[in-house]
């Protein structure tokens, strides 16, 4: 990762995991499961923390909103999207509620924790599979 995106990174309060993100560690995630089972996977590591609590979940969308209290109050949003029969992919979109113009990576370490938990639930994949052309 270039400094100059390491910089922009660190003054934001908001991180996207993406297909070709810079950051190996914040790429889309794939695992060999349903998109139900993902979806029932996802809520469950929510609610195994005492810190996180699933606030909504549309099914239809393949949406699960979660709140984070703490360190720092934040917003989770992770989109379950089946690629083909058994192959889910797993993305997430991390806001952090601070007044500074700058969260000092919370919501980067919440998307990597949530992915390590994920990980050793389900059966992992890869990640960056399809970048783009």
């Amino acid at each position: 990762m270039s400094a100059l995106k390491r910089i922009q990174s660190f003054f934001s309060t908001h991180t996207e995991t993406s297909e070709d993100h810079l950051d190996g560690s914040l790429r889309s995630r794939y695992y060999k499961t349903t998109v139900k089972k993902a979806m029932e996977a996802v809520q469950t590591v929510a609610k195994s923390s005492k810190d996180a609590a699933v606030t909504s979940v549309s099914e239809e969308r393949g949406e699960i909103s979660i709140s984070i209290s703490k360190p720092k109050k934040a917003l989770l949003i992770a989109t379950v999207i089946s690629v083909r029969p058994f192959e889910t992919a797993v993305d997430f979109s991390a806001s952090t509620d601070t007044p500074l113009p700058t969260d000092f990576g919370n919501s980067q370490r919440v998307i990597r924790q949530f992915y390590q938990q994920l990980d050793a639930t389900l059966p992992y994949v890869g990640s960056g599979l399809y970048p783009r052309a």
